[in-house]
């Protein structure tokens, strides 16, 4: 198998506490990644999650930032991204899903799709990245698994594909059935679920597996195995990599039952890298020269180094450390020498890469989101999705003497995509109005000031809800002050200097449009040519 044909690359998304980073950490602990699995509660000395690194991550028993991971099994590489599961870091997982070749969906048996699950969903339907499906926390009370199923028919519009089948649910819970392989796998508890859990395969029909379940579950588990029989669907490769038909998996991540069945499946049914569109076409991952593309940047990973590392997926060729490629932000080429691989905040020199790998730069403080890094200038790629703000905030700092750390930290937040700046017409100008999905990343913004910079901030509600971009001709107009703007609605800047405005409420909104035919508004700013 060549390197391109063995890598895997792929994201875990879910809802909040569909139990997500579990998985994660779980497949860290059958791919033999880690030999002692710790959780997110990190209950007594039990460590915590590997890919949760955040300080914050760690008291608040969240993700709050995408971690990168990557572990070799059975002959393949794996690319794994962990991602945020709360809503308002939504931004930073619609990055990560540009990155990778395919997702595994988490779905909490017990409650369904929900909210989160769906919106991300809705991203990989649009970048038609085929979905893997784990219905997790079989162990707890759930719901019917035809329900379930029938579920992402009906909400996804996915065909969904039992791969295996639950024998029993809650307390009752005893493992999965391989429809596949036509065997049934019988799982112990271990203690914690800090362990491999110990498995016994064979055949359905054994005695000793109707002995070990409860009559009903039993029963139950055999009708619904002969219904999903005489519904006589096939399993197709095709239609699962054209993001048509999603596998389906069951298990209790927190257990590890199911862990190892859903990782030999997902390896074995995924696709290896693909092509990419860029400015001059489709991009093979088999052409010979080295591209690829920032889409995360994280600054102060590790608390001892105040540098920065910008994620760079490879779309094609070879990377080496030390290589010269073109940096379409500055339009230079520039050195690739201090290349790593991250294992949460654990960092490996890294001295090559192939198309499906994530390798982390440090200490390029030109680099941007968004970029492309090339040994062909004329290919440039354009993968990062942009969203408008939905809130806003003024930050302060309270004490004058910290105005350097201060105005360097935000600066560092900023670039990573953490949140943005606006600049308010007639608002003094040091302090920064910050933008962002979600209010959570404003705690965050506050968070790793102090932490990583050793500077206060204070918050200030601002009383805008909407920012639309304004063109060249809407900007003049407004400038010469012939339009009456409304109360609170406000004109500005973005940090690229493209004129925007603030609107206090949907009303304004609608009200300075219905009245200004002549100005054009715009979500986003736009591109130039």
């Amino acid at each position: 198998m060549n390197e391109i044909a063995r890598r895997r690359t792929f994201a875990i998304i879910s809802h909040p506490d569909a139990g997500k980073t579990t998985l994660t950490e779980k497949m860290l602990l059958y791919g033999g990644a880690l030999h002692l699995a710790g959780t997110v509660t990190a209950r007594k000395n039990q460590r915590a999650t590997a890919s949760d690194w955040m300080e914050l991550e760690k008291k608040r028993g969240i993700s709050i930032s995408s971690t990168v991971l990557q572990f070799d099994y059975n002959g393949f590489r794996i690319n794994l991204l962990d991602t945020p599961g709360h809503r308002d870091f939504s931004e930073d997982t619609y990055r990560v899903l540009t990155a990778v070749d395919a997702a595994i969906m988490v779905i909490d048996a017990g409650k369904g799709i929900e909210a989160q699950t769906l919106k991300l969903f809705e991203v990989c339907r649009r970048r038609h990245i085929p979905i893997f499906t784990f219905m997790n926390k079989m162990d707890r009370p759930s719901r019917e698994p035809l329900e379930l199923i029938d579920e992402l028919e009906k909400t996804l519009g996915l065909k969904p594909f039992p791969v295996n089948w639950p024998m029993g649910s809650g307390k009752d819970f005893r493992g999965v059935y391989d429809r596949l392989t036509r065997q049934a796998h019988m799982f112990e508890r271990t203690p914690g679920g800090a362990f491999k859990a110990p498995v016994e395969v064979s055949d359905i029909n054994d005695r000793h597996i109707k002995d070990k379940m409860e009559a009903v579950s039993y029963r139950n588990f055999i009708e619904e195995v002969g219904m999903l029989d005489l519904a006589g669907t096939e399993y197709s490769a095709e239609e699962v990599l054209a993001g048509e038909t999603t596998p389906v998996f069951f298990g209790s991540a927190v257990n590890n039952f199911g862990i190892q069945l859903m990782l030999d499946g997902f390896v074995e049914h995924s696709a290896a890298p693909g092509p990419r569109d860029a400015s001059i076409g489709s991009i093979s991952p088999e052409l010979p020269a080295f591209s690829g593309f920032i889409f995360k940047i994280q600054g102060n990973m590790n608390p001892r180094h105040r540098d920065k590392v910008a994620f760079v997926r490879v779309c094609s060729g070879k990377f080496t450390r030390d290589m010269n490629a073109y940096h379409s932000g500055t339009r230079k080429t520039v050195r690739l020498s201090n290349s790593n691989k991250l294992f949460g905040q654990e960092r490996e020199t890294v001295d090559e890469a192939w198309p499906g790998d994530i390798v982390g730069l440090v200490g390029h403080q030109e680099f941007q989101i968004g970029d492309t890094l090339t040994e062909n200038p004329a290919i440039v790629f354009d993968e990062i999705p942009r969203f408008p703000p939905e809130c806003f905030t003024f930050l302060y700092n309270p004490i004058p003497s910290k105005f350097k750390p201060f105005r360097t930290g935000l600066e560092q937040l900023i670039l990573e995509g953490v949140v943005q700046q606006f600049t308010v017409k007639d608002a003094p100008s040091s302090t920064p109005l910050l933008a962002a999905v979600g209010p959570l990343q404003f705690e965050v913004t506050q968070y790793r000031l102090e932490a990583e910079y050793g500077v206060q901030s204070k918050l200030e509600p601002a009383p805008w809800q909407f920012v639309r971009w304004l063109d060249k001709e809407g900007a003049e107009l407004l400038a010469g002050g012939a339009v009456h703007l409304g109360d609170n609605v406000r004109l500005g800047s973005d940090p690229a200097g493209n004129p925007v405005i603030f609107f206090p409420t949907p009303w304004a909104l609608k009200y300075f449009t219905d009245t200004n035919k002549k100005i054009n508004l715009f979500e986003l700013a736009q591109r130039s040519a």
